[in-house]
């Protein structure tokens, strides 16, 4: 292959250069490119006989108009038994993104970092405020729910989102701890669900919240169509809300914006539910032998995952650019290198879930390119320096400035009278362990944090709160009820800042700030799991930029108005439906 090859990635911002372009860059004919382990798709659908149906077809879908997207749309929902005024199908889940930002999204919006990236950068590029929340390396990249809702809490947040799994780690949280978070999201004027990649999932029968979304009047569950149909190319994808607001999102979409391709694979779907189910299930196979397999790899540590792909981080010493390049360039394999990735580095690659011949080819190119003729010469690092990881001195401000500094200075303009403290950490789904290294015994620790960052305090002991009243059962879309109007903020518990974690051999010991006087107020015991989230604060100002931190936009480099240039028909029983697509047939 061309050198010309890897300079493509450096000239993408958050995302890797599409096949095509590759294709043309190295002069390569169709379908001899490399083995794809960067792009997350199903490699077992749609079937060879499937794929020769729409070659047949080929001239009369691209000849001619396709129908209505409401045509496409009610056949969908006809199959996933969901009623089409609570669905929205876009072309592809990023336009769907791109209108939930320009209709939903008011002045900031809350993410975890490391994600998938339109969900930073769609609303930075719209000036809207993006608060990170970055999940810790040293924790295996779990999302604590209850302590981002003090995040969303201390910022003042108005929209929120959670990708379930989330991109690139493939971290998972249980419908029942996101239900309980929803409903603690009530008063805020979005969450978002991205189950993009929960056809994949195998740790809950109906691991879906659509039917939970339809009752809430500002939940909205996307997902995606490309990803587990195997078709990225057609970009379909749709959405999932409570009929006022996918009717505004609805209503704003063109008549014709799905092809005729869409239309072709919907209308072929009825037929096809088996193959369909049985492909999700061949593809969770093949994650846990994936896993296995790399994880036998010295120093290479591999995340657990409930999507298509596997995270990794790779042995002490080895720049993921450099393992990107050689195993395109030396043998013809394609890997998704993840620095840049606001909240990863260098040090990790995403992985797809591929059938085994291929995933051979992965390993033994990773064999060849890490280690060299003597296999074990990575050896694992010692743990010490921060919890996320820092890929560039604009993330490591964003974490120590933004989310440090900052989260103080709006937790003093919030709450001016403290009476009490943060709550106790809540119900998220514990994430396991990391899969172990078969040769290495010693613990792998994170990149170290660069001396301009300073460390932060512990937090003060939690003490419980005051139990919060679960939101009564929802009966029907016609009822629920809008969240009351803003009456001014009202005296909260003061979340302490977030620590970093410390190594046991730290030089300088980090003291812990006493605890706030609680005396006065008294404190009852914690009712549901409900009571681990603080309660509200009132939104944002509008136009206030970070409260003293950095933005998103100054983070990635831009005013936040700019695009980013870096210098790198049988019945139901038969098909699955949305609640927990995949699961039978």
């Amino acid at each position: 292959m061309s050198g010309n090859v890897t300079s493509l990635f450096r000239s993408t911002a958050a995302h890797s250069p599409s096949m095509a372009a590759l294709a043309r860059e190295s002069g390569e004919t169709a379908g001899a490119g490399p083995v794809d382990f960067c792009i997350p798709c199903n490699p077992y659908f749609p079937t060879p006989a499937m794929f020769d149906e729409m070659a047949g077809r080929l001239r009369d879908i691209i000849t001619y108009y396709p129908s209505s997207a409401d045509t496409i749309t009610a056949e969908l929902c006809g199959l996933l038994q969901l009623p089409p005024q609570c669905v929205a199908m876009g072309n592809g889940s990023t336009e769907l993104i791109t209108w939930i930002d320009h209709l939903l999204v008011r002045e900031s919006l809350a993410v975890p970092v490391p994600t998938f990236g339109r969900w930073t950068d769609q609303p930075m590029e719209t000036g809207k405020r993006v608060d990170m929340f970055p999940l810790q390396e040293s924790s295996g990249f779990t999302l604590d729910l209850a302590r981002y809702a003090e995040f969303i809490r201390a910022r003042g947040t108005r929209a929120v989102v959670i990708c379930n799994p989330n991109n690139p780690d493939g971290g998972y949280q249980n419908k029942q701890a996101l239900v309980q978070f929803m409903d603690a999201m009530a008063d805020r004027d979005l969450v978002v669900i991205d189950e993009s990649f929960l056809e994949f999932a195998d740790a809950e029968a109906e691991p879906s919240v659509v039917q939970e979304a339809m009752l809430r009047p500002n939940v909205v569950v996307l997902r995606s169509l490309g990803k587990n149909f195997g078709l990225h190319g057609i970009r379909f994808g749709y959405l999932v809300a409570n009929p006022a607001l996918a009717g505004r999102v609805r209503s704003m979409l063109p008549k014709w914006n799905l092809n005729s391709f869409a239309e072709h694979v919907v209308f072929m779907l009825r037929d096809h539910g088996a193959e369909y189910a049985q492909s999700l299930h061949q593809v969770r196979r093949d994650r846990l032998e994936m896993s296995g397999q790399l994880a036998a790899l010295p120093g290479l540590t591999v995340y657990p995952s409930q999507g298509n792909f596997l995270f990794v981080r790779l042995p002490v010493g080895a720049e993921g650019t450099v393992v990107r390049d050689r195993m395109l360039t030396e043998h013809r394999v394609l890997v998704r290198e993840c620095g840049n990735k606001i909240g990863s580095s260098s040090r990790f690659l995403r992985l797809v879930v591929r059938p085994q011949p291929d995933v051979r080819r992965l390993v033994s190119g990773m064999e060849q390119v890490l280690y060299g003729a003597g296999r074990g010469a990575a050896v694992p690092e010692p743990a010490a320096g921060n919890g996320y990881s820092s890929g560039t001195a604009a993330v490591d401000r964003l974490m120590s400035e933004t989310n440090g500094k900052g989260m103080r200075a709006v937790t003093a303009q919030n709450a001016p009278a403290a009476i009490g403290a943060a709550p106790a950490v809540g119900t998220g789904t514990p994430r396991p362990a990391a899969v172990p290294v078969a040769a290495a015994a010693a613990t792998v620790g994170p990149v170290p944090v660069p001396v301009a960052a300073p460390p932060l305090p512990q937090p003060a002991p939690y003490e419980n709160p005051a139990p919060v009243p679960q939101p009564a059962p929802y009966e029907s879309p016609a009822q629920v009820p809008q969240p009351a109007p803003y009456q001014g903020p009202v005296p909260v518990p003061q979340p302490a800042p977030y620590p970093q974690p410390v190594p046991a051999a730290a030089a300088v010991p980090v003291p812990a700030p006493a605890p706030v006087p609680v005396a006065a107020v008294p404190v009852a015991p914690m009712a549901s799991p409900m009571a681990a989230y603080p309660p509200p604060t009132g939104p944002t100002p509008p136009g206030v930029p970070a409260r003293g931190g950095l933005t998103a936009a100054q983070v990635r480099g831009t005013n936040g108005l700019e695009s980013v240039q870096a210098a790198g028909r049988p019945g139901p029983q038969s098909w699955p439906n949305a609640a927990g697509m995949g699961q039978v047939g």
